[in-house]
């Protein structure tokens, strides 16, 4: 049985010999063309290369920049977390029951609550950071707003 497998048709391709005389049609320039940068041996050109034309990326003006010690936050508002019927609103809401709702994708990043919306019910929040207007409407709601350090 496993001596009559065999690869499927064109799973192999078989190597390109060049330079092996005219009858092979890669013979002497080996399919290369005649002179140029192309033609030498080692020839590679890097990505954005034009020839020695100035190259567009140093064509075109530079523009902002970006801070080495920007902080990323994951991101939830409390519409979410409201609408949210996987988040037990009673129990204490941190990063990994929202990571378990589908609303956190990364538990690396720390959590920042954002207020969108009116919350009608006492919220039991932990989060690194909360907008003004979140903290505002979860304490008004009887809720608590617990800062972390993550």
């Amino acid at each position: 049985m496993l001596h009559t497998l065999e690869n499927a048709p064109g799973a192999r391709k078989k190597r390109k010999r060049v330079g092996r005389g005219p009858g092979s049609t890669l013979g002497k320039t080996c399919g290369r063309g005649h002179k140029g940068q192309n033609s030498r041996s080692g020839s590679k050109r890097r990505i954005g290369f034009e020839g020695g034309q100035m190259p567009l990326h140093r064509r075109l003006p530079k523009r902002g920049f970006k801070s080495l010690f920007r902080q990323e936050y994951s991101i939830v508002n409390l519409s979410a977390i409201m609408a949210s019927p996987k988040v037990d609103k009673n129990e204490k809401i941190n990063l990994e029951s929202l990571k378990g709702a589908g609303l956190v994708r990364n538990l690396k990043l720390p959590l920042k609550v954002l207020g969108d919306q009116t919350v009608d019910l006492s919220l039991n929040i932990e989060a690194t950071k909360f907008s003004a207007s979140a903290k505002e409407k979860i304490l008004a709601a009887g809720g608590t707003a617990t800062v972390i350090n993550g």
